[in-house]
């Protein structure tokens, strides 16, 4: 649903919405539960020069691996997009800055899963744009050198006095490293390892946790229950 944001105090918010909001759905999308809500705030930011020359470079190294034309790969991201995130058909000259950013972690995506190459220089370009760490936790790849089959490292460990299932991974951050670069990090200390690379851990949202099988939902429930 739409509305308009009429306040915000600290983590309290009020929302005007446009049309009258159907409890009854709602409590049916939560199975009952406390529902929870996605604020978006629509971003009225146009597409910028350096948003668009990353988009065309992940194409064309795209194509280079392929042999297929740009056009077509561009035609089928905007496609995902859409598919993805309820966007409307869009022009890469004035789309927002919002769905540019989508439009590249779709290419990125679609790179990781395929295991197609792409200019480091263009992916080191972007980590304080775009989710680096949640791609390579999708795929299992090291954030340091891509290696398949990575480990999940916590900025905390996990062990020497601490019970594994008693910590509560929503307030912990995460990255993936393969064996090689999880043992430097073991040897070197976490924050010097975090300062060596450039590279920030994050933390994952209840959904996310969900999805790369970090908790079971059974979990989730029990750590939600002692909130």
């Amino acid at each position: 649903m739409l509305g308009k944001l009429n306040k915000v105090a600290g983590k309290s918010v009020t929302v005007t919405l446009d049309d009258v909001l159907n409890l009854s759905q709602v409590n049916h999308l939560s199975e009952g539960e406390q529902p929870s809500i996605e604020l978006t705030v629509l971003d009225k930011r146009k597409i910028s020069p350096d948003q668009r020359k990353k988009i065309w470079a992940l194409i064309n190294d795209l194509c280079s691996y392929t042999g297929d034309t740009p056009d077509y790969w561009e035609d089928e991201f905007k496609w995902r997009v859409q598919t993805a995130f309820g966007e409307s058909p869009f022009s890469l000259s004035n789309c927002s800055v919002t769905t540019a950013k989508r439009m590249i972690l779709v290419i990125l995506d679609f790179l990781f899963e395929e295991d197609i190459p792409f200019k480091t220089k263009i992916w080191d370009s972007l980590p304080d744009d775009f989710p680096r760490q949640v791609l390579c936790l999708r795929h299992r790849q090291c954030v340091i050198c891509g290696n398949h089959g990575a480990d999940l490292a916590h900025f905390k460990a996990v062990g020497l006095g601490r019970n594994r299932h008693r910590i509560d991974e929503r307030k912990m951050y995460f990255m993936t490293l393969c064996r090689n670069h999880h043992q430097e990090q073991h040897n070197i200390g976490i924050n010097n390892f975090c300062k060596k690379y450039h590279i920030k851990p994050i933390k994952l949202s209840d959904e996310d946790l969900l999805r790369f099988h970090i908790l079971t939902r059974q979990r989730l429930k029990e750590l939600q229950a002692n909130d």
